[in-house]
């Protein structure tokens, strides 16, 4: 029976994520498998992948062939390199010993060229996050500055509106005042026009 390492999709639409399964392959996508020995979630940056490295290995050494994709999940996480490791102990090249030293010695540098990606991605992404955030303080202090720019003639005009004002009614003022000084006068005279009148009269009598 030829089985196949593949991959079985799962999920919702537009967030998909997919079982690592050994199954016939002449079973259909969603169809029966033989054994489940892996998840993987393309979605996320880096991809979560949670192999049973043992397992992969068995079904490699019994002839399962990997899809393209299924390959280079495998090779990731390094089953590939151990099943290559346990043809050289069958063959004799290698112990068991030296076999597991130099696969362990290759999942150390695996996991510190990928704990590097994560940290340069943590750093990207703070420093997206930094130049969003100085962004959005220059728009802001450039909308405040148009604001101040836009107010201060409005404040000239209407202390130019208010000078005005103040010099008009100074010169308003002494004109009052003058009229005020006259209007007195005025009378007087005229209350003493009916006097002198009298005056007169008598002195004709």
């Amino acid at each position: 029976m030829p089985v196949k390492i593949r991959l079985q999709r799962h999920g919702k639409k537009g967030k998909p994520y997919f079982w690592i399964i050994a199954a016939d392959s002449r079973s259909k996508r969603d169809g029966k498998f033989l054994e489940k020995i892996g998840y993987y979630n393309p979605t996320t940056n880096p991809a979560q992948i949670d192999l049973d490295v043992d397992s992969a290995v068995k079904w490699l050494q019994n002839g399962a062939q990997p899809t393209d994709t299924a390959r280079a999940i495998l090779s990731y996480k390094g089953a590939l390199m151990k099943n290559h490791l346990a043809g050289g102990v069958r063959k004799g090249a290698l112990t068991e010993e030296q076999a597991e030293a130099k696969f362990n010695e290759w999942l150390e540098s695996k996991k510190g060229s990928i704990d590097h990606k994560k940290a340069t991605l943590s750093e990207a992404k703070e420093k997206a996050k930094a130049e969003k955030l100085a962004a959005e303080k220059a728009v802001s202090d450039k909308r405040a500055a148009d604001a101040a720019a836009a107010a201060a003639p409005a404040e000239e005009a209407s202390e130019e509106v208010e000078t005005e004002a103040a010099e008009t009614a100074t010169e308003e003022a002494p004109a009052t005042e003058a009229e005020a000084t006259e209007a007195p006068a005025e009378e007087a005279k005229e209350e003493e026009t009916p006097a002198a009148e009298a005056k007169e009269d008598e002195k004709e009598a």
